[in-house]
């Protein structure tokens, strides 16, 4: 444990700083009214701890207001409004400890800008890769005759290409393609590189780009970082797989007044409990046979 408590301004504390402005018109207040209409002030956590909602609700609003506070890394660029500072300064944490070195927060846009290199990437690659195909055939079927040591490094290159396939002769020449993996896996591999021992890391809706047994696998991940190498984790995510977490302690933006559930008490939760058992025979039908 890292985070202890978080406390964002009330309703009466947001009154009072916009009578102290000398303006009157605002074009966004922005974070001020997100979380105080649910009546969002406190936040006790827990090793790990969610934020449940839909669109709107706030929870990606309270991550990074955390995150901002408490000065953690991230990767991509976050554009804050013009009274974000001001937002800040009426929050107060709680730490149980030093934060780790290591502690970030982790957005969609970050692991998308992962993605978007990685697919840059494979773009020199395959770019690369045509251009070694060329060459092999201009090596293995060269008229070359050696006249000087000074066409040692040309002969070496000639007899390369004639004593390889081209399939092994690019494979040597060329780094190992990073396509090998989706987008998910590429997107899980990014969480499991920024993700180290002994820090406090939030997660923006970690299930985009994630298949279910993805998911899954980034469950198995986040319950083993939590409970062996010292790691607290806040999330923002309506995923059932993350939601059913052992001994996460979710709050419920969706509610007028926020209150911590269980998940199964969860609306989207019961939603599909309710489409599965409705669906149920038909699940026996085809796996029973």
């Amino acid at each position: 444990m890292y985070l202890k408590t978080f406390i964002f301004p009330d309703a009466e504390q947001e009154f009072d700083f916009f009578l102290e402005q000398k303006r009157k018109c605002y074009d966004c207040f922005y974070p001020f009214q997100i979380l105080s209409k649910h009546h969002f002030q406190r936040i006790d956590f827990e090793p790990i701890t969610i934020l449940y909602g839909g669109n709107g609700s706030g929870k990606s609003t309270a991550l990074n207001v955390i995150a901002e506070k408490l000065k953690v890394k991230r990767d991509a660029i976050f554009n804050k409004s013009n009274f974000y500072h001001d937002y800040l300064e009426l929050c107060t944490e709680v730490l149980c400890a030093p934060l780790g070195e290591d502690s970030r927060i982790i957005t969609s846009d970050d692991v998308f800008d992962y993605m978007l290199n990685i697919r840059n990437l494979n773009e020199g690659i395959d770019w690369k890769r045509e251009k070694l195909f060329e060459e092999y055939l201009e090596r293995k079927y060269a008229k070359f005759q050696m006249t000087s040591l000074e066409d040692y490094e040309q002969l070496k290159k000639v007899n390369q290409a004639r004593s390889r396939t081209q399939s092994k002769f690019v494979r040597e020449e060329l780094m190992n393609n990073v396509r090998e993996y989706s987008n998910g896996e590429n997107a899980f591999l990014y969480f499991t590189e920024k993700i180290s021992e002994n820090g406090l890391f939030l997660l923006d809706e970690p299930e985009n780009s994630l298949s279910p047994k993805k998911q899954e696998e980034l469950v198995k991940f986040i319950e083993d970082s939590a409970r062996f190498f010292g790691c607290q984790f806040v999330i923002a995510t309506h995923s059932p797989f993350l939601l059913a977490l052992k001994s996460a302690k979710i709050y419920d933006l969706d509610e007028e007044t926020v209150d911590v559930k269980y998940w199964t008490e969860l609306e989207s939760i019961k939603i599909y409990y309710e489409f599965f058992k409705k669906h149920e025979k038909e699940f026996q039908d085809r796996y029973d046979t």
